[in-house]
């Protein structure tokens, strides 16, 4: 697929601001690669990897992302979850869609096009990947955070979307994302009812998106008719060092320190960046840290971990 001339996504890119959450639209909703029968096929070439994850529709805000698929298996399997999703009472991801040539097609022409309006004001685009939700009516994806900026586009159904400000510690603390950033570690980053009050809510439709920083806590409800949603994510040279500090900061935590949060010390800051980078590289690939090969790697699509 060629990029077209007119990006896909149209976002008030004068108003943009890589750490504040905001709407967009886009063009998504005809296209052929995300109708029933394609996402049927790519579900079935994602058959025998860890390119997909599914559970079933009695998850909660507050369940364990990463525990869902084993708390709630599904009682179909993901590609029957896919070719019926209306009746499926299932919740089916394929990650990882660059890895499929088709795909990483579609990738590029969603961020080709975009990405010197990003690197005006976040130099550095790396690590691009897609991810594909499928969703039956009535199904929540549980409270959680990411570790790339998120582009998220409505393409049918409508599903309530609550995100929160990546700096409302009240919501996700400084030492939640410690956690996630050193092991994608979730345990710290707990749902309370109250939290929907401090939420920014989007009720997306077909055409509608929101942008989500990086870890933006967020959770989502489908309404009473099944959803397919596909996002767009990657990292920038802040979101490495900000990764990278997080994982410095929970190293030191663990040997009884307790070091400044992100951003309240520039000598800190400097120093953590400094010795994560240089751990990272020690430990190489697989290695703990980092959780994500994205601080290992700056290649230009995102690999499965």
């Amino acid at each position: 697929m060629k990029d077209t001339a007119m990006p896909i996504i149209d976002m008030d890119w004068n108003a943009f601001d890589p750490w504040r959450i905001q709407p967009f639209k886009h063009a998504l909703t005809d296209h052929p690669l995300l109708q029933t029968e394609q996402l049927v096929e790519l579900g079935k070439r994602c058959r025998g990897t860890t390119r997909w994850y599914a559970f079933n529709s009695n998850v909660t805000a507050g369940t364990d992302f990463d525990d869902a698929a084993s708390l709630y298996p599904t009682s179909k399997s993901a590609v029957d979850s896919l070719r019926d999703i209306s009746a499926a009472k299932a919740w089916v991801l394929l990650r990882h869609i660059q890895a499929d040539p088709l795909y990483r097609d579609l990738v590029d022409a969603v961020i080709n096009p975009i990405k010197p309006q990003i690197e005006r004001k976040d130099p550095g685009l790396y690590y691009r990947a897609g991810w594909i939700f499928s969703a039956s009516p009535n199904t929540a994806t549980p409270f959680h955070i990411d570790r790339s900026h998120v582009l998220l586009l409505q393409v049918r159904g409508t599903k309530t979307v609550y995100v929160w400000d990546p700096d409302d510690t009240a919501v996700c603390s400084e030492r939640a994302r410690d956690c996630f950033h050193l092991r994608h570690d979730l345990s710290r980053t707990l749902w309370h009812e109250e939290f929907r009050s401090r939420a920014h809510v989007f009720q997306l439709g077909p055409g509608m998106g929101v942008y989500m920083p990086l870890t933006s806590p967020h959770m989502v409800e489908t309404s009473n008719e099944a959803s397919t949603t596909i996002s767009f994510t990657y990292n920038t040279d802040a979101t490495r060092r900000n990764a990278k500090v997080h994982v410095m900061r929970e190293m030191l935590y663990r040997l009884g320190m307790t070091p400044p949060d992100v951003g309240k010390s520039h000598m800190f800051d400097h120093a953590a960046l400094a010795a994560a980078s240089a751990i990272v590289v020690c430990r190489g690939p697989g290695g703990h840290p980092p959780a994500c090969p994205s601080l290992l790697r700056r290649s230009a699509y995102a690999v499965a971990d």
